[in-house]
């Protein structure tokens, strides 16, 4: 008598694949989601801790501020100095040092608390990135940083002694009585212009993110680069002298090629990112 066997169950796939398939969240993901009001919360959170951070560094800076107007005019009392004038500046308002003083203590606070400002934003934003973006949002906030700051140095201790010589020039029958609050107002203008201007790799970088501009498209208009690079030196160094106009456009120039250097390393991760094997599920 044989016995009968019972046909053993056909394998289920899907309990085959669950082994294989466990999905485990990486850990580049973000942390979890937030509400909208939850997003709110935290942004006035980051805003009151940055605007209590620029108070405490505005108490600060008002302290700094004297010994700051020493260093700031030292360039000016330079300039009227080699044009043998009078080394002095003055204010035409009974409360025009006061309010320097309190611009100052403002700028200072601002720059004092930049740090912790960074830092703030970071944190609100940071959540929502993955591990990679953190990475890449900490070198772009650290350039950024660093160009402004070389664009402020090199206004100040290059640009601006040119510049104040050049306009210091112009006598004729009178003498200039320079109000401080006005020559503040200049060198503020000149050295946020060149802070400015040293951000081009920067700004370059997001055309290149957008897919706006390419490094082949940089070299390729090079020749109009320089026409503008030409016309921006003009400007910085209104100065007959052909010298310094030819060092601020080198200075220029190089940051150009900088900026095809990034072009062309945010165009090729891209190019590889799109060439990557897609992973079956």
């Amino acid at each position: 008598m044989t016995s009968r066997t019972t046909p053993s169950s056909p394998p289920d796939p899907v309990s085959e694949l669950l082994p294989n398939t466990q999905i485990t969240p990486p850990e580049e993901e973000a942390t979890g989601a937030m509400t909208f009001f939850e997003h709110l919360s935290e942004l006035r959170k980051r805003i009151i801790n940055s605007l209590i951070s620029i108070a405490v560094g505005a108490g600060i800076g008002w302290f700094v501020a004297p010994h700051f107007v020493n260093w700031i005019t030292k360039p000016m009392l330079k300039a009227l100095a080699q044009a043998h004038l009078d080394q002095k500046l003055v204010y035409t308002h009974p409360a025009g040092y006061l309010n320097l003083l309190i611009s100052l203590s403002v700028y200072l606070g601002l720059v004092i608390a930049s740090p912790w400002i960074l830092y703030q934003i970071w944190l609100f934003v940071a959540p929502a990135l993955y591990k990679h973006e953190r990475s890449a949002i900490t070198g772009f906030l650290f350039s950024t940083v660093f160009l402004f700051l070389a664009g402020i140095a090199f206004g100040y201790f290059v640009s601006l002694p040119y510049v104040l010589r050049f306009l210091i020039s112009f006598q004729g029958p009178v003498v200039p009585l320079i109000s401080i609050n006005e020559y503040f107002d200049l060198i503020l203008m000149i050295l946020l212009g060149l802070g400015l201007v040293f951000e081009l790799p920067i700004l370059i970088f997001f055309l290149s993110v957008f897919g706006i501009v390419t490094p082949k498209f940089l070299i390729k208009n090079f020749r109009y680069a320089i026409l503008v690079i030409a016309l921006l030196a003009a400007i910085l160094t209104p100065t007959p002298d052909a010298t310094t106009m030819l060092v601020f456009m080198a200075i220029l120039v190089a940051l150009y090629f900088v900026g095809v250097a990034v072009s062309w390393v945010v165009v090729r991760r891209r190019e590889r990112r799109l060439a990557a094997p897609v992973e079956a599920p």
